[in-house]
């Protein structure tokens, strides 16, 4: 009876490694989680700015030309290590949107004050409710949107020089087209 209570707490422990290991191991990859919203018009949202009496972001300003928008935050350091990358890309000529997802305006403003700003506008989403409508599972997640206010591509996690050269820009200059 001793020996088979000992043996709860290793199979506990292989459990939990098996459930853990499963996605990997099934061959999923959790940088693509599914959006429900992939080819549907971005959610019907109006967010204040960063700075008092700066413009934010709303859905309407996404509507023209692709863009992208980025979900960041201060205390996120994958946002920080991806912000490079977004200036090159503003700099190259894509408009970059940023959503500022659950964070204190104070905190954001000193994150882009520290590291660079590469946004051409900011909204605050402070309680977070733009992002679930968007469907963001944690930060960053970067959105490319067509001409038409349309989702047509998520990433989550970091955007490195990879994503952007092998995925992002190639889209952005499809749907120009």
């Amino acid at each position: 009876m001793r020996r088979l209570f000992a043996l709860i707490p290793l199979a506990a422990a292989v459990a939990l490694v098996a459930a853990l290991a499963w996605p990997i191991l099934d061959g999923r990859n959790p940088q693509e989680l599914p959006s429900v919203l992939l080819d549907k018009p971005v959610p019907a949202f109006d967010l204040p700015g960063l700075e008092p009496g700066a413009p934010g972001l709303a859905s309407a300003d996404l509507a023209g030309k692709p863009v992208l928008v980025n979900v960041f935050a201060s205390w996120c350091a994958p946002c920080r290590a991806e912000i490079p990358r977004l200036q090159a890309l503003a700099g190259d000529g894509v408009t970059v949107y940023g959503l500022a997802y659950k964070d204190d305006p104070v905190a954001t403003r000193r994150f882009l004050s520290d590291l660079g700003n590469p946004y051409a506008r900011i909204g605050v989403d402070r309680d977070g409710r733009t992002g679930i409508e968007f469907g963001v599972y944690g930060v960053p997640e970067t959105y490319v949107i067509d001409g038409s206010g349309v989702i047509r591509h998520r990433h989550v996690g970091e955007v490195t020089d990879r994503v952007a050269e092998a995925t992002l820009v190639p889209l952005l200059k499809e749907l120009e087209q």
